[in-house]
This record gives structure tokens, C-alpha cells and sequence, in this order.
């Protein structure tokens, strides 16, 4: 954690040496001077009182924290403070109770000591605390503050004597989760594609690892682990880590390479598997496991390519596990286990992008990682560039390669501009490249923006340094630089200009503008548009007053080019129900199995107020919970006034059957909670 230790400290470093005030009087909120009520866990005296002093003066030294919101002064979605002291590993214990729904958990936190502290500061949502002591039994007295609504509260966990720089402390926590973990999904069999058993699967992504374990949950602390898991004998245990022996209701595993905490994943279901490869298998239910193994045959392939771009493979295993259909992302970059929807089952391998956006994960994300979701463009944003320069290179003619990456450059174009414009709004500060997150839940920040605008800066900068010859050399050298480490903008950004210091072309580079201005980014690349010709020449005579239809019109169009008219045609106005009918009937649209497709077509339905797609459209978003396609369309459904009372009772009763962030989200697009 050298990034910590070295570059943050210098910036944040804030001395714990108040020789007048012992350790019990330095409780402090950054909400103010205002007192709060906590849970105070003690052995002996009780807590004194904060002195009114002393208040005045710690929020004087951290008065950009107070007034701007932040939970700390590192990531302000954290309570923790890594910069005085920083979990190095976790020893974790799970036993899994699917009646009651919770997990049983012990963790053994192995803490690097950066500054003189008399306490640990560790971030929590819901978690049970059974006891706090020190690996030989020591007990500790502690203190659980009133939750913030979304962020979770504040623990403190008393030492029992100062500790000073490079010592190091082990401090075991028991405790367990409640039913209702914000990373947690418990599903019952009804859920399941076999309908006997239940299943459990975690999403810790942005910031609810908290919780599952008392943690440092921000990005900017990166541990390794060890876990062993107890569940019923017929279960398949699976984490973000490599899996060790299985022996009666025990698994164990092993995670050597420090990870942060969003990163942690769990998984426990009647599983089977297939091999793909030397170092990958495919896991999902019975049901899936033929169609996934072949759907996902060509991982290697791409594993292989992103390492001659990046660099080897790092993590020893990449498995993929197709989860339930309430999994609410295409795919989640848990490290040695992928977890993916299973609408990528297409049955014609066209959402492999997916699997290869997830691979370059291992790179971008999981060992360069954004030091705090203000700068997660860093994580996503490097991931959609790296992903189509990947699969541009499984092309041998160089010449198509370019037209493909550019063209599906051009869909993220796309996908863009309905964010900015007609999702969000070009003056929303979310629109930033760099947001500001205080006062602001990182769930709520989810959009295309850091994928798309991210990835569209880089190919910029590309362009405009020389191409990508010399650009690559760069992303190589940048990985291997800041590999294991979480980095910020400011970061990248010198990088970038010591290692081009001669390259006066960055002078033209308005900084300013693309990382903090909101709305669209300054300048579009010169895209290749020639995979686009065909698609509006089609969309051309499509607006015609009097069309005539003919499935020759996309007999040689490949997914990508179907999905790029369908997403043209949302983009402008609704087309007549006959016309449209039609259109869907003729181009054998309305029944493609590729979901990409469908979620377009029957958004097209929506907007155009077909009323006998209807069923169609609630059968879609209630069957699978992935909120690129459920947000959008639940937001068509509230701007059609007629049917909006029945997408918010259609909401409301499969609520209980979403996951967190899911539900989180669509609550607040359907202005059922601010």
C-alpha cells in the first residue's frame, strides 16, 4: 500500500499526539460541532463527553471535509481513515444460513499502522457486532455511530495503547449480516432455474461490502485474503479468489493478490461446471451449463490477446459464473471469478464484447485501480478502450479491425449522447468526467459517462500523441507503473505527461474542460464511418412517407449493425404503430433472442404507445433484473402517462425479488424516493 503510506499521507497526514485530551474524549462527527447519538461499547468507564474545544478545532483542520459533506478526506463515501492506518489482509470466516438469510462471519484484520493512532476506524452497514478483541483475546472496547441513510455508520474501535508507525496490529471481529445486506441477494428456489434449492450471490460494488465484514470500504485500500466458507454439503461455495480444498461443508480459498474491498464476491449455489480452457471454467446451474460453455468457448482467446496489449495475467484463474437473472450488470470483474448475466446467452456469441470488457478488467480496475469513485472513470473508462482495441486485434485484416473498433466506438457514441442529453441533462455535474461525489451515493453516479466519455478521452489522447503504436507503449508502461496501487486523475495525468514530456502536441489538451465541465466531451474523434453507411441509408428510406419493407434490407447486417439502427431510430421520433409493426414482423426483429435487440425493440413499442406490447415489456423487466435495460425502459413507461400507474404497481411488486441497487435505482426513476 505504498500509494497510501507515501503520496497520501503527505497530503492528509494529521498528527494524534494530544498530549492534554486521553483516547476516550476524541469521538468526533464531521457533521459538525452539533452532538450525535452512537452506540458506545466500553468494559470500563463509560465515554466522556466531547469537549466543545476540541470539536471547534478538528472541524477548523478539516473544514473542506465538514462543509463539503465528505465522510473522510480520502473518499468522502467512507468513513474510514486509511491514512493513519490501513488493512493489509483478512483471515475471513463465513458460515452461510439460508433459512434465516444471514451470514454468520469472523474476520481477522491484519493492520499496517501509518501515523501514531489510539483507534481504528472501520466502515459498517447493518452488521450485528458480536465482540471486538485482538487476536490473542485481548477484548477492545468499541463505538458504532448512527448510520448515515446509504453510507451505513462509523465504527471505532478503541486500541488498547498507541500504536506507532510500521507497527502491526491483528484485530478479529465477530459478527453477522442481516437479511437485508445492501450485497447480499438470497433467492429462493422459485428464483432458480432448477426451483429445489436456494442461492445466494454477493455485488460489493461501489460500496456495500461494509455490509458483509467491518472494512476500509474504499478503493484506495487494497488487501489480500484468505476465506473459508461453511454451507450445506450439496452447495458449490465460489469467491474472488482461488479456490482451495472442499472438503464436507468446508471450502477454503486464497486471494494473494491485494484486491479493494468492492472486489470482494461470494457465491452459493447447486452448481456445475465445464472447462474452457488451462485456466478457466464456466460455473452456472445445471439448466445453463451447456449453453454457457459454448456461449464462452473462446475465452482463452481472449485472454490471450489482452495479455499481448497489457501484459501477463496476473490472478493464475479466470472463471466466469452465469448467475440468476436478478443479476443487476452485464458482468462483474470479481477477480479469478467473473460473474455475468445470462442474457448474454444469445446462442450467437455476438455479447462476447462483455467477457472481453470483464478480461481487461484484470488490468484496468483490479491491479490499477481508482483510489474513490470520483475517478472511476480511471476503472471503466480504460476498461471499453482496452476492450475494443482487444477485439480489434482477434481481426487480421487491419484495415476491418479499425472499421470495427471505430464502429462500436460509434455505439458507445450513441449510448453517450442518450445519457447526457436525454437521460441526465447536459448541465447535470454527473455528467463530469471527474464528478463531485460529496452529499452524493456512488449508486446514484452509475452511468454510461465514465465508460463512455472515459474511453472516448483515451482515444483522443491516441489520435492526437501519434496513434496507437505509441500510445500502446504508454498503456503498457502506465499498468506496470501503477500496478497494485489506486491512483487518481491527478495521477494519470502527470504520469501521462512525464512519459510525452517531449510531445508538444498535449499542449492543445483543454484539461480543464474534459475532466470537470459537464455535458457532451469538447472534440469527437475522427471516426470510421463506413459500417454506418448501410444503417442509414436504411434509416433513410425507413422515414420515407411510403416505405415498402424487405428483409434483404438487413439480411447482411451483423447484431451490432441491428442494434445500431434500432438505437437511431430510439433516438428520434416515434415511428406509426403500422409502420412500425411492420418493420418489426419483416426484419424478424420482435423475435430475436438477442437481448440487446429486444431491450431496443421494445423500447421503440414503448415509445411509439404500442399497448399490445405491453405484456411483452413487463414480461422482459420482471425475468431479469440487468439495469442497463430495466432503467431505461421503467423510465419509457413513466413518461407514457397512461401506463405509468401500472409500471409502479408492476415495480412494486417485484421489488422484493431485485437486488439492492436495482430496486435503489428504480425507485428514484420512478420519483418514488428522492
Amino acid at each position: 500500500m505504498a500509494v497510501i503510506g507515501k503520496v497520501i499521507t503527505r497530503q492528509f497526514r494529521l498528527s494524534l499526539r494530544w498530549p492534554l485530551i486521553n483516547r476516550k474524549q476524541r469521538a468526533y462527527s464531521i457533521f459538525g460541532s452539533k452532538s450525535s447519538s452512537s452506540r458506545t461499547y466500553t468494559l470500563n468507564k463509560e465515554v466522556k463527553s466531547i469537549p466543545l474545544l476540541f470539536v471547534k478545532n478538528f472541524c477548523t483542520l478539516n473544514r473542506h471535509t465538514k462543509v463539503m459533506g465528505a465522510l473522510s478526506p480520502l473518499d468522502p463515501s467512507s468513513f474510514s481513515r486509511p491514512e493513519f492506518a490501513v488493512i493489509k489482509h483478512i483471515d475471513l470466516s463465513y458460515k452461510v444460513d439460508f433459512e434465516k438469510k444471514i451470514l454468520h462471519g469472523t474476520s481477522v484484520l491484519t493492520v499496517q499502522v501509518l501515523d501514531y493512532i489510539e483507534d481504528l476506524i472501520l466502515d459498517t452497514n447493518n452488521l450485528i457486532i458480536e465482540r471486538i478483541e485482538m487476536k490473542d483475546g485481548t477484548p477492545l472496547n468499541y463505538k458504532l455511530d448512527d448510520p448515515v441513510p446509504n453510507f451505513g455508520s462509523k465504527l471505532t474501535i478503541t486500541l488498547p495503547q498507541s500504536a506507532a508507525p510500521e507497527q502491526k496490529l491483528q484485530i478479529k471481529i465477530t459478527y453477522s449480516t442481516v437479511p437485508s445486506a445492501t450485497a447480499l441477494q438470497w433467492l429462493d428456489p422459485n428464483q432458480t432455474s432448477g426451483k429445489k434449492h436456494p442461492y445466494l450471490f454477493s455485488q460489493c460494488q461501489p460500496v456495500h461490502a461494509r455490509s458483509i465484514l467491518p472494512c476500509q470500504d474504499t478503493p484506495a485500500v487494497k488487501f489480500t485474503y484468505e476465506a473459508e466458507v461453511t454451507a450445506p454439503e450439496e452447495f458449490t461455495v465460489l469467491m474472488s479468489a482461488i479456490r482451495g480444498e472442499s472438503k464436507g461443508n468446508k471450502t477454503s480459498f486464497s486471494q494473494p493478490v491485494p484486491i479493494p474491498s468492492y472486489l470482494l464476491a461470494l457465491a452459493v449455489g447447486v452448481l456445475e461446471s465445464r472447462r474452457l480452457g488451462p485456466r478457466s471454467h464456466v460455473w452456472s446451474e445445471k439448466d445453463e451449463i451447456e449453453q454457457s460453455a459454448w456461449e464462452f468457448a473462446e475465452t482463452e482467446k481472449y485472454l490471450q490477446a489482452a495479455e499481448r496489449l497489457c501484459g501477463p495475467y496476473q490472478w493464475t484463474q479466470y472463471d466466469l459464473l452465469v448467475l440468476p437473472p436478478s443479476f443487476p450488470y452485464g458482468g462483474m470483474e470479481n477477480p479469478c471469478l467473473t460473474f455475468v448475466t445470462p442474457t448474454l446467452l444469445a446462442g450467437d456469441r455476438s455479447q462476447a464484447d462483455v467477457i472481453v470488457h470483464e478480461i481487461m478488467h484484470s488490468w484496468t480496475g483490479n491491479l490499477v485501480t481508482n483510489r474513490n469513485f470520483e475517478h472511476f472513470w480511471l476503472n471503466e473508462g480504460f476498461t471499453v478502450f482496452l476492450e475494443r482495441k482487444v477485439a480489434a486485434s482477434l481481426i487480421e485484416d487491419q484495415v476491418e479491425a479499425k472499421k470495427s473498433r471505430d464502429f462500436e466506438s460509434i455505439l458507445g457514441l450513441q449510448e453517450l449522447s442518450e445519457t447526457v442529453i436525454s437521460n441526465l441533462g447536459v448541465d447535470n455535474p454527473l455528467t463530469r468526467l471527474v464528478p463531485d461525489l460529496n452529499n452524493t451515493h456512488p449508486d446514484d453516479s452509475f452511468s454510461r459517462v465514465p465508460y463512455e466519455k472515459g474511453s472516448l478521452f483515451l482515444r483522443y489522447l491516441e489520435d492526437l500523441i501519434g496513434g496507437p503504436a505509441i500510445f500502446d507503449e504508454f498503456l503498457r508502461s502506465y499498468l506496470n507503473h501503477f500496478q497494485r496501487k489506486s491512483i487518481d486523475t491527478d495521477q494519470f495525468k502527470d504520469y501521462l505527461l512525464n512519459y510525452f514530456k517531449d510531445n508538444e502536441k498535449l499542449s492543445q489538451v483543454d484539461w480543464d474542460t474534459w475532466f470537470f465541465k459537464n455535458g457532451m466531451p469538447p472534440i469527437i474523434p475522427d471516426y470510421d464511418t463506413s459500417m454506418t453507411k448501410s444503417v442509414k441509408s436504411l434509416l433513410e428510406k425507413i422515414n420515407e412517407p411510403i416505405t415498402n419493407y424487405s428483409f434483404s434490407d438487413v439480411r447482411s447486417f451483423s447484431p451490432h449493425q441491428m442494434i445500431n439502427l434500432l438505437q437511431s431510430l430510439i433516438d428520434q421520433d416515434p415511428l406509426p404503430l403500422d409502420k412500425l409493426n411492420e418493420l418489426g414482423d419483416v426484419y424478424k426483429i420482435s423475435k430475436s433472442k438477442n437481448t440487446e435487440i429486444t431491450y431496443r425493440w421494445l423500447r421503440l413499442c414503448i415509445k411509439s404507445k404500442d399497448e399490445t406490447k405491453l405484456s411483452d415489456v413487463f414480461a422482459f423487466i420482471n425475468l431479469q433484473g440487468r439495469m442497463k435495460y430495466v432503467r431505461p425502459i421503467y423510465r419509457d413507461l413513466y413518461a407514457w402517462e397512461d401506463v405509468r400507474d401500472r409500471a409502479i404497481e408492476n415495480f412494486l411488486k417485484n421489488e422484493p425479488y431485485m437486488m439492492h441497487v436495482t430496486a435503489y435505482t428504480l425507485r428514484k426513476d420512478l420519483h418514488l424516493s428522492e
